[in-house]
């Protein structure tokens, strides 16, 4: 299992690494061609649109599973531990509400733009409100674990790095060195 989901993160750092060049080519294209022979490709802004969400999306989920999103944790270091287990899983309670909100605004939102084309390119809006679901759905399989990791112990979040205090220090470390335990079970 541990496989299959390392392959899973794999595929999407590599689909966020297209995207982004697929961005580039797009946008710099457009730009050398409006400039050089006054013409331009009409879908290009409207799909390098689609794949920067798709792109953000796609990284905030890789971003989840490395614990690389910003956040102070200085009050759960000074807290003790049975009550600083109770407040990170508090926060993980709340966090795994607003993933639900996300899913299921996501859902209706692709569900009701399903049949509506985009103007330039003529895609369904569908895939562009479809981001949301590839963020929410494995958003929120991340948040259970990590909780359940917190709740039964697998974890102590006195000493846990659950956050990043700063985006250098997210920068200079390694993830796959730094990155938070889930999968480790404590001895």
């Amino acid at each position: 299992m541990t496989r299959i989901i390392g392959f899973y993160f794999f595929a999407l750092k590599v689909t966020i690494a297209l995207l982004l060049a697929g961005m580039v080519v797009l946008v710099f294209g457009n730009v050398v061609l409006r400039y050089a022979f006054n013409r331009g490709i009409t879908s290009s802004e409207e799909l390098s649109r689609i794949f920067f969400i798709w792109l953000t999306f796609l990284g905030a989920v890789v971003a989840m599973r490395e614990h690389a999103h910003l956040g102070v944790d200085s009050l759960i270091t000074r807290l003790p531990k049975p009550i600083a287990k109770l407040a990170v899983l508090l926060g993980y309670g709340m966090m795994l509400i607003a993933t639900w909100l996300m899913i299921s605004g996501s859902w209706a939102q692709t569900v009701i733009n399903l049949h509506v084309s985009a103007p330039a390119t003529g895609i369904s809006m569908g895939v562009f409100y479809g981001a949301g679901l590839a963020f929410g759905v494995p958003a929120f399989f991340i948040l259970l674990w990590d909780a359940f990791a917190i709740a039964t112990d697998r974890i102590d979040v006195t000493t846990a790095a659950l956050v990043r205090d700063s985006e250098e220090q997210a920068a200079l470390e390694d993830p796959a060195q730094t990155a938070f335990p889930v999968l480790t079970p404590k001895h």
